[in-house]
């Protein structure tokens, strides 16, 4: 089965998840009110000493008070040790859960040209992952369990629960306070960072023309302005952070002194016992622990809410999906109905009413002045640019109704612009397939003419290409690439100015390769300038203004080129050249122009 998109859930799938672990919320939530009670061990036992041992100097009972007390704490750190793993588990989980539907949606709106601060989601997933298998909610886990304290103090004496109940107020009040002073400028603060680090891996990937160009120094101040604004931000906010931290510091060690003279006092009238003394200020430090603990978490979870929010939003942008009957492999029939594109941003199409139809075996060459539109025209075959009216088939089915996968095993693509992955030489041609055939890698290098310069490499197919191929010459890198297209026999070849780097040697392996995929059934459309890369071709489209200019046979259009001084003008040369609009009939239901049958030499 494949996948076919869907629109988007209306509820966030994050959230989805997280519900799925609910079990294991639950059994954390149940483990911690076991810990909270457990912690009051510790005021029990001093309350037993002070009131029990000490006036009764009875050496037995403290042992066995000691013991008792040593059993409950090694089971109370038993269960904390238990809750946390099961905290960082659920945070594992959903990572598993969500980094394949991430990933996918990262790389679907880069192929768009979204802007979602690049890796970031990826990041904001990881900043999920941290934060639910860290201390914070573990935290927020005991905040209900204050009032229990709160109550024990009341029970101890009224006073010593009003001065625990009023510390707690003003501690939370401390936390809204920093929340508020800090918010604004550390959502500044990650903006400007974010800023800075697309300018500083827009300067690793452009490195040569960084240096070549004598652009550091002003690429480099641009950087260094927008990090020092970062860093302002940041500064700002740990300030402010800062002070109101010591405030609490100060306040903290305040109300532990005067819980201990409270109860003093009220020992010293006789209102409570001298071990009711430490027992309160104990048990007023247990009941403070988890508000400290969620104010001193409570940027991680501000900085867990954004990422929150923000995937939400980039998975919103990317319908999931759902599985579709697997199709048939197709013939490679190509079908272009009244094709038009717009790219984002842009409100005139860059391609409008392109119409034709390649059969299997064929070789369409499209050729055309800069800015015509004919590299928009071979994303779009390939499903990288979705029509914005029309039709792009392969055996009658849109990109849409296969898996992107799939389609991509079908197609072999050899764009502008090279893209050389981190990998051995054998996984960048075999599109890193998990069990690759050797002799297929092989047969795609000897058929893109490369196979004796890898063997001549250290490791042959197996030697690593890092940073993008940087070991290989541009020419190289473009016959890795034209081994790569021709890897796995796909049914339609859709390539790029294939020849923009190759020398004579590699135009006659790139015309040798063209004719080989034409020969075996293969639909093949090749954009090209120069006219080397066109030889195999039979016919030829002609694209101006993002219209289709004139097609017909390759002899016939090349005649009408040179036979008029303009010769790339859609009003000089006949539209469809070559032949004549065609009829819906049983053998062309759809009535697209279809291309004249290759003449075999």
């Amino acid at each position: 089965m494949t996948m076919q998109q869907q629109p988007p859930k209306s509820r966030s799938e994050i959230l989805a998840v997280l519900k799925g672990s609910r079990g294991a919320f639950i059994s954390a939530m149940l483990f911690s009110s076991v810990v909270n009670i457990l912690t009051l061990t510790g005021s029990i036992f001093m309350l037993q000493v002070y009131d029990r041992v000490l006036p009764s100097s009875s050496v037995p009972t403290l042992v066995a008070l000691a013991l008792i007390v040593l059993t409950v704490y090694a089971f109370y750190g038993l269960l904390d040790f238990v809750r946390t793993r099961i905290m960082v588990r659920i945070g594992r989980r959903v990572e598993e859960r969500l980094r394949n539907r991430v990933f996918d949606a990262v790389a679907y709106l880069a192929l768009r040209r979204v802007n979602v601060g690049g890796s970031l989601p990826l990041q904001d997933l990881v900043a999920i992952r941290q934060f639910l298998g860290g201390q914070g909610p573990l935290a927020f886990m005991d905040m209900p369990f204050v009032p229990l304290f709160l109550l024990v103090c009341f029970l101890l004496h009224w006073m010593l629960g009003v001065v625990a109940l009023a510390s707690l107020l003003i501690i939370f009040l401390l936390a809204v306070l920093t929340e508020r002073a800090t918010k604004t400028q550390l959502s500044l603060a990650t903006i400007a960072s974010n800023k800075a680090n697309g300018i500083t891996e827009e300067a690793r990937r452009n490195a040569e023309a960084l240096h070549s160009l004598g652009m550091k120094s002003m690429i480099r101040n641009n950087w260094a302005t927008v990090q020092h604004e970062a860093l302002d931000h940041q500064t700002y906010a740990n300030d402010a952070g800062a002070k109101y931290g010591m405030l609490s510091k100060v306040f903290r060690m305040v109300v532990q002194s005067g819980m201990l003279a409270v109860g003093a006092y009220l020992a010293i009238l006789h209102q409570i016992s001298a071990g009711s003394i430490i027992a309160s200020s104990i048990i007023m430090g247990r009941a403070l622990a988890p508000v400290e603990q969620a104010v001193g978490s409570w940027q991680q979870f501000i900085g867990f809410r954004r990422s929150l929010d923000h995937l939400s939003k980039v998975l919103d942008l990317v319908p999931p999906t759902v599985e579709r009957m697997k199709l048939p492999m197709p013939k490679g029939v190509l079908e272009v109905e009244n094709l038009a594109v717009t790219l984002s941003g842009s409100e005139r199409p860059i391609l409008q009413g392109i119409s034709f139809r390649v059969e299997p075996g064929q070789g369409l060459g499209i050729i055309g002045p800069t800015g015509a539109g004919k590299s928009t025209l071979a994303r779009a075959l390939v499903g990288i640019l979705q029509p914005a009216r029309g039709s792009v088939r392969l055996d009658g089915a849109t990109s849409d109704q296969r898996d992107d996968d799939e389609l991509g095993r079908l197609i072999g693509y050899l764009p502008q612009d090279i893209q050389i992955f981190d990998g051995t030489v054998a996984q960048n041609i075999s599109r890193f397939s998990e069990s690759p055939s050797s002799d297929k890698i092989v047969e795609a290098g000897k058929l893109a003419n490369i196979h004796d310069f890898i063997m001549r490499l250290p490791q042959g197919y197996d030697t690593p290409l890092n940073e993008a191929g940087s070991r290989l010459s541009a020419g190289q890198r473009q016959r890795v690439a034209l081994a790569r297209a021709l890897f796995g026999d796909p049914v339609l070849f859709v390539m790029d100015e294939p020849n923009s780097n190759l020398d004579s040697e590699g135009e006659i392996a790139l015309d040798k390769a063209i004719r080989a995929c034409m020969g075996r059934g293969a639909a093949v459309v090749v954009v090209a300038h120069r006219p080397s890369a066109l030889a195999a071709m039979t016919n030829l489209l002609v694209l101006t203004n993002g219209q289709v200019a004139a097609m017909g046979s390759r002899d016939e259009i090349i005649r009408q080129v040179t036979s008029v001084q303009n010769p790339l003008a859609p009003q000089r040369i006949p539209p469809f050249v070559g032949q004549r609009p065609v009829a819906a009939t049983n053998e062309n239901p759809s009535g697209i122009p279809v291309l004249p049958p290759n003449k075999r030499n």
